[in-house]
This record gives structure tokens, C-alpha cells and sequence, in this order.
């Protein structure tokens, strides 16, 4: 257990001696101190993972070092000895947080028990705190533009309400971050935050999702089960595309919102629920209300505090920022290579139409890290659309010479920007442009647009 180090604390020489020759010999990083200041004091440096500490030492006693040591730092395990078998000193120690009490003589085999159970609480602890710091880094939202400061302060000042939240904002934008860090800033942050993916569930099944069911409620319900929002009790629910909900299921979440109450399918039994409501969408809710889609009470119900999250092309002088937290995440998470962009690499990100956002430069940071074998990752290193595009947008009048060369750039740039916007669909272009399709392939090869590969350029229907 080299990893683990042990501080002594002990006025009896022989007693820190033994110890000490006992752990070594299990290969532990094992300090001593002989009184309770210079153990304060060497704590502070040596910063031990579990204190033996002896409760009766003259000057600073056991005890009061031990208060000290927590109020120094809470994770450090503490293991209590004495020469006299105390029960009051014993159930105080455990009230301040003490890990065990051994009583001395101390037995090797008990001493060597102790410490292991300890290690491996300590060890716990730390993998927790590891996985808690990477997950904390994958939901921090990141930038210091001004939108981006805005939107920081809203969060601050709308965690402190149980008020129900609608994010708006286009696909890939960092909605469900901006759900989590109100959960995390709120004061329901030690209960559960439930997220629930709502064009992701089944009409069918979308009931029993949120509010569970009974057991044989359905065919294929074989056992009970727990629906999200009774999951979130006393914590937050998070409902993304919430615009894809049914009107049945919309007419229970309004229930839930304004009587906070529930009720499994198949069960005629009501149950209280306390949950704060965060929802999403990148939907325009006005319109789906006029087509009938959406409820008009449901709406002003969710939409008591609404928070627009920006696309990325209103925050372009964070992508570098990005750039350095998604390298730092999957180079942490994955135990990927770090590596760097270039300047010119960078000015080309900057300068790109990213239709999927801060989502989409997350996938192309990564896929960058796992096939670029240099450490410098460069302009040449990137899509060729990505270039191809910066290229065509940067046109300049002062270049074209003629009409007929306007044209054909304003033709060849117009057509890339619109494959992109539909993921290079050459069905779904064709139609929504209005153009025949095989009129868009003659396009594609005259102007020598370049289509990625893994395209969806061979999905679709039939040529209008």
C-alpha cells in the first residue's frame, strides 16, 4: 500500500517505534510525531491519509488534536489509541468523526486490520472524488464571452428558486448543462437530478416512464414500476425535447406541476410528489400551441423563468476555450494523448457554420485526438468541408472577375451550406431546395463540391 501515507501520533517512543516498523514492513508510507502540536503541525505538510492518534498525551490531548485535524481536513481517516480502556473518550472520538479505537497493548493483527479496512475507505473515497471531478468537468459549462457571462448569472439567480425553468435553444447547444448547474447550484442538490429524454420514449410508453405503473396494468408489465418523477422526490426532473411529449402525457405533467400529484398507470392510488421541474426544447412551443400540438396551460406552467442558450456562432471567442476543456477531458477520461491545435487550425474552427453547435465540435475534438498521430493537430488535419467551406466563405468581391464566376461561386457556395444543413442528405436537399436530384448530382460533380465520407448522401426517398 505505498500509495497510502500514516502519520503517528504518540508521546511513548517505544509505541511509535513498533508501529512504525509494523507498517513499513507492509510497505506504508508511515511518519511519526511525538506530541499532538508537532503532529498538528506536521499534518499540515505530510498530509497523511490515516492519523493513529494517541488520546492521551500531556499538553494537547488526543482529543482536541483530533477536532483540529478534521476542521484541517474532513477525508483524512482517524484512528483513536489509548492505554486505558475509556468509554467516554471512545464515544466522543466517534462523535468527532474518529475512524476506530484500538486499545493498547495493540495487537499486530488488529493494528494491521484496522488500517486496511481504513485504506480502503480512504481509497473509495478518493476513486469518488475522481469520478466526481471528471463528471463535474464533462457538465461545466464553459466560456467568458458576454452571453455567455449573462447566461452564468441567470443560472446563479435562478438555482435559488424551486420555480420551473424552460431552456430554449438549437440542438447541441448545452441545454442539459445549463439543467444540471441550476440542480447543482440549487438547494436540492444533494437529491436526485432524473433526466428524461422525452422524443426518445415511445408514445406508448411514455406514461409509464414518468409516473410508472402497476404490475399487469399492461401487457408486458411483469412487475411495478417506479416512474421518473416519483424517482426525483425532493430532487429536480429534467425533461429534454419536452415538446415531444403527447397531449395525454402533457395533461399529467400539468397535474404533477399544479397539485403535485401523480398516479401509476393500472393504480387508483395518489401520490405526493415534491419535484422542481427543468424542461427543454428547441421547438418554437407558440406554434406547436396553434397547430394544436402543445397545451397552452402547460406552457405558461413551464416557462415561468425561460432561459435561451446561445448557439455557438454568438459565442465564437470561446471555441478556443472549448477546444482546451474537451482536450483536457477525453486526454483525462479516455487517457488520450494531449495534444494541440495550430493558430491556422483554430482560425478555421472559429470561422466554421457549426449547425450542431458546441455538440458538434466536442465529436470533432475528439475524433481528432484518436486519429491525428502528430502532436500538433493542423489546418491540413481537419475535414476537407471544413476547409473547403472556409475557402468559398471568404470569397471576396474584389476577386470575382466576372458574372458568370459570381454565379458559379454564389451556386457552389449556397449549395455546401444547404448539404450541410441537412447532414449532406442529397434526398432531403434536393427537396428542400427544389431542385430535381439528379440535377443536385450534376451540381455537386460541375462545381467539385466535396461530400464527407459516412455521409447520409445515399439516404432518402425516391427522386421527386
Amino acid at each position: 500500500m505505498e500509495d497510502i501515507k500514516i502519520l503517528v501520533i504518540d508521546d511513548e517512543k517505544n509505541i511509535l517505534e513498533s508501529i512504525k516498523m509494523v507498517l513499513a514492513y507492509e510497505n506504508y508510507q508511515v511518519e511519526t510525531s511525538s506530541s499532538g502540536l508537532d503532529g498538528l503541525e506536521f499534518f499540515k505538510t505530510f498530509n497523511p491519509d490515516i492519523v493513529l492518534l494517541d488520546v492521551k498525551m500531556p499538553g494537547f490531548d488526543g482529543i482536541e488534536v483530533l477536532k483540529n485535524l478534521k476542521n484541517t481536513n474532513k477525508l483524512a481517516e482517524i484512528i483513536m489509541i489509548s492505554g486505558h480502556s475509556g468509554i467516554k473518550e471512545a464515544v466522543e472520538a466517534a462523535k468527532l468523526g474518529a475512524f476506530d479505537f484500538l486499545e493498547k497493548p495493540i495487537s499486530r493483527d488488529k493494528l494491521l486490520l484496522t488500517i486496511r479496512n481504513a485504506s480502503e475507505k480512504v481509497s473509495l473515497v478518493k476513486e469518488n472524488y475522481n469520478l466526481k471531478g471528471i463528471t463535474e468537468k464533462k457538465y461545466k459549462l464553459i466560456g467568458e464571452s458576454a452571453v455567455m457571462k449573462k447566461l452564468k448569472q441567470t443560472i446563479q439567480t435562478v438555482a435559488k428558486s424551486d420555480s420551473t425553468v424552460l431552456i430554449y435553444g438549437e440542438s447541441g447547444t448545452g441545454k442539459e448543462l445549463i439543467s444540471r448547474s441550476i440542480h447543482s447550484l440549487s438547494r436540492r442538490n444533494h437529491e436526485k437530478f432524473i433526466q428524461v429524454n422525452c422524443a426518445a420514449i415511445p408514445e406508448e410508453l411514455i406514461e409509464s416512464e414518468l409516473f410508472g405503473h402497476e404490475k399487469g396494468s399492461f401487457t408486458g408489465a411483469y412487475e411495478k414500476k417506479i416512474g421518473k418523477f416519483e424517482n426525483a422526490h425532493k430532487g429536480s426532473i429534467f425533461l429534454d425535447e419536452v415538446g415531444d411529449l403527447s397531449l395525454k402525457a402533457q395533461a399529467k405533467v400539468l397535474r404533477v406541476l399544479e397539485e403535485g400529484e401523480i398516479q401509476r398507470v393500472g393504480s387508483a392510488e395518489i401520490k405526493k410528489v415534491n419535484v422542481r421541474v427543468i424542461s427543454a426544447t428547441n421547438k418554437n412551443l407558440k406554434d406547436e400551441i396553434k397547430e394544436g400540438q402543445f397545451r397552452n396551460d402547460l406552457y405558461f406552467r413551464l416557462n415561468v423563468i425561460p432561459i435561451f442558450c446561445p448557439p455557438l456562432s454568438e459565442r465564437r471567442e470561446d471555441i478556443p476555450l472549448l477546444i482546451d476543456h474537451f482536450i483536457e477531458y477525453f486526454s483525462q477520461e479516455n487517457n488520450y494523448k494531449k495534444k494541440f491545435f495550430s493558430d491556422g487550425a483554430i482560425e478555421l474552427i472559429i470561422n466554421f457554420r457549426w449547425k450542431g453547435n458546441v455538440r458538434e465540435l466536442r465529436n470533432l475534438v475528439e475524433r481528432l485526438l484518436i486519429m491525428c498521430e502528430s502532436k500538433t493537430i493542423t489546418e491540413n488535419d481537419l475535414p476537407d468541408y471544413m476547409q473547403k467551406s472556409e475557402k468559398v466563405s471568404s470569397i471576396s468581391f474584389q476577386n470575382i472577375k466576372s458574372w458568370k464566376e459570381f454565379k458559379q461561386d454564389s451556386e457552389k457556395y449556397f449549395l455546401e451550406e444547404k448539404l450541410k444543413e441537412f447532414n449532406y442528405n442529397l434526398a432531403k436537399t434536393a427537396r428542400e431546395i427544389r431542385l430535381p436530384r439528379s440535377n443536385l448530382y450534376k451540381k455537386i460533380d460541375s462545381l467539385d463540391i466535396m461530400i464527407p465520407e459516412n455521409s447520409e448522401a445515399d439516404k432518402g426517398s425516391p427522386e421527386p
